[in-house]
């Protein structure tokens, strides 16, 4: 059996079932958009079985891109949940064959809240088109199945369809990626345009020591501050230097070391620091790949040490 042929059968089926609904698109699509436009509320998508599955990943599409929204299951409704729908609502209904029975049995008690219902079926003349302000037609040729009875074309068409309402939305909404990152403040988008340095550096236990601490004394320094450097400042705890566990390695080839000479003479003098602990984490990531170091010092504006940020850390949190 040739698996890859059938494979690619199915994607040409579901691909030609786009293809000709977007020759399809009618005014009908412009007025959906506008009603969830003026909606007040929420837009709550409901629907059950396949319908139902689509229907929640509709609901948190719509969710993640500026329009409010959640999926209500219509048995749930049913029991209690109708108390979820208000009139500053609009409902999206979702029924492929639009005679789904426990869909149908809550129609009219949404219908009841005066709220605006939105379908999404084959059929204009079925139980849920009958009830609907308008229906957004899910017509399909074919299922991809090979029975042409399980869902395939009809949910992918579904799917799209709800992700062109969704888009539709955004560019009405002039909805930006700091819209979309301030929804998902644990995704990639959100780290690099949310997180800030003060967010991750380290404040507590620094490895800090004197321009005058012995080189043995800073190893060890180095060893309880985990951070394979030791800060060297003044007494008022302004930065001076930075001594790293490689400095202290090439110190070790020259003939003269020894490990009672203070630190200061291995040590980096003027190291790159930021005085601003509020600029965002990726921008310090940026910082310390162009200077090709591993910490980075963070002060005020007089040098005074309040911080540092490991590129270790960066790379933890997921900052790119």
């Amino acid at each position: 059996m040739n698996y890859k042929q059938i494979a690619k059968e199915t994607l040409e089926i579901e691909a030609n079932t786009l293809l000709e609904s977007a020759k399809n698109i009618g005014d009908v699509f412009d007025k959906a958009v506008e009603i969830i436009l003026a909606c007040k509320g929420k837009l709550i998508v409901t629907g059950v079985g396949k319908s139902g599955l689509i229907g929640a990943k509709m609901a948190a599409t719509f969710a993640s891109t500026g329009t409010p929204s959640f999926f209500l299951h219509p048995t749930e409704a049913l029991h209690g949940d109708l108390g979820m729908i208000c009139d500053r609502d609009v409902v999206i209904a979702i029924s492929y064959s639009g005679e789904s029975e426990e869909l149908s049995s809550i129609l009219p008690h949404v219908k009841r809240f005066n709220t605006p219902l939105i379908g999404m079926t084959r059929d204009k003349n079925s139980t849920l088109g009958k009830y609907c302000d308008l229906v957004i037609d899910v017509v399909v040729e074919k299922e991809a199945c090979p029975l042409n009875i399980a869902p395939t074309s009809s949910t992918t068409l579904t799917l799209a369809l709800g992700d062109a309402l969704a888009v539709c939305l955004m560019k009405a909404r002039n909805f930006q990626k700091s819209d979309f990152a301030s929804f998902h403040p644990g995704g990639a988008l959100g780290k690099k345009l949310f997180v800030k340095v003060s967010d991750l550096m380290r404040t507590d236990n620094l490895p800090i020591v004197s321009a005058d601490t012995k080189v043995k004394d800073a190893i060890v320094k180095i060893s309880e501050g985990r951070l394979g450097t030791v800060l060297v400042t003044d007494e008022q705890d302004h930065l001076l230097a930075l001594v790293s566990d490689g400095d202290i390695r090439r110190a070790l080839l020259s003939e003269d070391f020894s490990l009672e000479d203070s630190v200061d003479k291995y040590a980096t003098h003027n190291p790159r620091t930021i005085d601003d602990e509020n600029i965002l984490a990726s921008e310090a990531l940026v910082i310390i790949e162009d200077m090709k170091i591993q910490l980075l010092v963070v002060t005020d504006k007089e040098k005074k040490v309040k911080g540092v940020l490991h590129i270790h850390t960066l790379i933890e949190k997921g900052i790119s």
